[in-house]
């Protein structure tokens, strides 16, 4: 997803191997096995966003090994039809989609390499998650119960087309290159959400604001203390679910103190770094420095005060921030004193969070931006930026205010990978449905919802105006991040309630 929290019977032999036969025992052994199976496979076979090769082989071996008819499009997504159960074959075609590709994440002290290793998946009380790094959860599991559905000899449903998406999660290619004659359904099933109990009905649009230009450099002035701030230990997480949290961005407060410091310090700024993903809060931020030698003491006792400012000031939601300094070799260049002093202010300038909450559907956000990823090194100044709105209007203006700050650093501003919201229907037909089916199976009605994040209805209904559209999964905290984890007897719930809502899809 870049999806979700707002608003699933055996596995053939894998390729790839567990790195713990007791983290393999651990989730496959839980309920319902039709999933967790499944979703094991999936954690064996690397598949970060763009590099998603072997997962499509791996999907497309699974459907043909069903006997069903497999197809991989034009950009990678691979599409898997199953006929009817006998006696259901007047039912309305459901889409069941989700998308293959994960975000790559991983805490600092962790070797791991998403292009090969497997996930290393384990059972932490009520919920799953995986040893230092993203566990894939989002959309893994989404995944896992179309191929559940695929694979059952026992449920009851209409035909079914599951539509696996690549590259969702950095940039949406799948669903932005998926062509029309592809799909025959009626309604799209999208299990990119992450509160079960409740179904989503819209989701925020969202565009990509990059500002980057060359920077002046000179020839470092000698005699003075070469250092490294590093700001670490922060939560990060999902830059729409997780934005109205009040998480601290590593880009922004280390640059409020870089402002700090060049007026107390005389600093010069060698090059900075953070952050690394449009759409993950960033967790880290680093930067090369130099300090006259005479306040070198005083510098590091300035650090210091600054870690206990922020650590006091995101005590609630930051407690393991740690911002420190540390001596480091003596760079050959630093920033043009002008230069530094302009890029320094508009980092800091650049709005990050919320900027409005909805007025038509309380507690939702209604535009946001993420800093994610700041980069000053070899000459070059690079800013990225996620701005999210279910209004497209608003997300524009936003967009536009931050080229604004960057235009007045003679920086070049591009505007790319705009994507539409989802319109809620209130009046959808397969909403109706599903509040009905899950009342009755659960006894109390589902909580309607939109998600500031993107879920791919909103392209998938531009290409397939048709389709009725809605969204659900089991409960997943902290995507994006390593500390993500999917809840295990949600994950039970949500199985069967998408079991019942395909039974009770009604007739064509």
């Amino acid at each position: 997803m870049d999806s979700s929290r707002s608003f699933m019977l055996s596995v053939r032999p894998c390729a790839y191997r567990a790195k713990s036969q007791t983290n393999m025992n651990d989730i496959q052994q839980l309920e319902p096995k039709a999933i967790w199976k499944n979703f094991y496979a999936l954690t064996q076979i690397p598949r970060p966003s763009k590099k998603e090769g072997k997962i499509i082989e791996y999907m497309k071996k699974f459907g043909e090994d069903l006997g069903l008819e497999t197809i991989q499009d034009d950009v990678g997504n691979v599409i898997i039809k199953k006929p009817a159960t006998p006696g259901m074959e007047d039912r309305k075609t459901v889409v069941l989609q989700g998308h293959l590709d994960m975000v790559p994440q991983k805490n600092s002290d962790k070797e791991f390499d998403f292009e090969k290793d497997p996930i290393e998946s384990l059972v932490d009380g009520e919920w799953v998650r995986a040893n230092g790094t993203t566990l894939g959860s989002d959309n893994g599991i989404g995944v896992a119960a179309a191929m559940a559905v695929l694979e059952s000899d026992t449920l009851k449903h209409g035909p079914i087309e599951a539509l696996f998406t690549v590259d969702e999660e950095s940039g949406m290619t799948g669903a932005f290159g998926l062509k029309s004659g592809l799909l025959d359904g009626d309604i799209l099933v999208n299990m990119d959400s992450e509160d079960e109990g409740e179904l989503y009905v819209g989701c925020a649009g969202g565009v990509e604001v990059t500002a980057q230009k060359k920077v002046a450099m000179e020839s470092a002035p000698s005699g003075m203390f070469a250092c490294k701030v590093d700001l670490k230990g922060l939560k990060g997480g999902h830059s729409g679910l997780d934005i109205p949290l009040g998480r601290a961005n590593a880009n922004k407060i280390l640059f409020r103190f870089l402002m700090q410091a060049e007026s107390d310090f005389d600093i010069r700024l060698a090059a900075a770094t953070g952050g690394d993903l449009r759409n993950a809060i960033p967790r880290e931020a680093h930067a090369w420095l130099l300090v006259p030698g005479d306040k070198k003491a005083v510098f590091e006792s300035f650090v210091k005060q600054y870690n206990d400012i922020y650590r006091h000031e995101f005590s609630d939601t930051e407690p393991d921030l740690s911002f420190v300094c540390a001596e480091a070799g003596y760079p050959e260049k630093v920033l043009d004193k002008k230069e530094q002093y302009r890029i320094i202010r508009a980092v800091f300038a650049t709005p990050h969070g919320v900027e409005r909450m909805s007025t038509s559907m309380p507690g939702l956000v209604e535009t946001s931006n993420n800093l994610a990823v700041v980069e000053v090194k070899d000459g070059s100044f690079r800013t990225l930026c996620l701005t999210r709105s279910s209004v497209d209007s608003a997300k524009t203006a936003t967009a536009w205010k931050i080229a604004g700050i960057y235009h007045l650093i003679d920086a070049e501003v591009e505007l790319a990978g705009d994507y539409p919201g989802w319109k809620p229907n209130m009046d959808s037909p397969i909403l109706k449905t599903a509040r009905e089916v899950y009342n009755k199976r659960f006894g109390k009605i589902p909580e309607i919802k939109a998600i500031h994040a993107r879920l791919e209805c909103g392209l998938l209904g531009g290409v397939y105006p048709k389709l009725d559209m809605i969204s659900f999964g089991p409960t997943i905290r902290f995507p994006h991040s390593p500390d993500e984890k999917v809840n295990i007897e949600t994950v039970s719930r949500f199985w069967d309630f998408l079991a019942a809502l395909l039974e009770d899809v009604p007739e064509k």
